[in-house]
């Protein structure tokens, strides 16, 4: 019998359980796997988001000069415009453009972009079917039938130049003017008589400056093509 309490005494000496310290140990190494772990994948969602706002804003920003390419393509011609089809005034960059609607004449359009509390405003006046109606647009502000539609926000600034033949790249409208008033006089010439009036403007500048951007997003588009 003493044998057998002495074996059984010794059996359950081998079974003790864990100390108080391998028990803290322990938990300390869980409490180093956990925070590595946070880290890691709060660094996954913060990338995840910065990716996210990323393609957003390139989305964005797509979406804008696209826009921009369209209506420089469908630019009218100065003869129809009766100005610089293409100016920049300020803040503003217009644009006097070919409007065909299915099943009436085509008409023209007068749209304007600004900068307004940080975001890019795409005003657009109604069609214009007469001459009269187009210099009123002209020279009037974005009043009633016009649409204002934001294109994006968090702009700090919007600029643009013009493309003129035989000058280059210009910000001031009286290179514009000059290039429209030799090719007036150019028609005065007999054998030149005949040909179309050239355009003033034939390429057109675009930065979109925004606050999450280091540097502005540039782009060129061609007027009328």
């Amino acid at each position: 019998m003493k044998t057998t309490a002495r074996s059984e005494r010794r059996r359950r000496s081998g079974a003790r359980g864990f100390t108080l310290i391998e028990l803290l140990v322990a938990i300390a190494i869980m409490a180093v796997i956990a925070v590595l772990s946070w880290r890691g994948l709060d660094q996954i969602i913060r990338g995840r988001t910065t990716i996210t706002n990323a393609m957003e804003e390139e989305r964005v920003f797509a979406q804008v000069f696209d826009q921009m390419r369209i209506d420089a393509r469908q630019a009218a011609s100065d003869d129809e415009s009766g100005q610089a089809a293409i100016s920049l005034s300020g803040n503003t960059l217009q644009i006097v453009r070919q409007m065909n609607l299915p099943g009436t004449a085509p008409r023209l359009q007068v749209v304007r972009y600004q900068v307004s509390n940080g975001r890019v405003i795409r005003y657009a006046s109604p069609p214009l079917a007469n001459a009269g109606e187009l210099g009123r647009a002209l020279r009037g502000s974005e009043g009633e039938g016009w649409s204002a539609v934001p294109l994006m926000g968090g702009v700090r600034a919007i600029s643009a130049r013009l493309y003129v033949p035989k000058v280059g790249w210009t910000t001031q409208m009286k290179d514009v003017q000059s290039a429209i008033t030799e090719a007036d006089n150019n028609l005065k010439v007999p054998q030149l008589g005949n040909a179309p009036l050239p355009r003033s403007v034939t390429g057109l500048e675009v930065s979109v400056g925004a606050r999450s951007l280091a540097r502005p997003v540039t782009r060129v588009f061609l007027v009328g093509e």
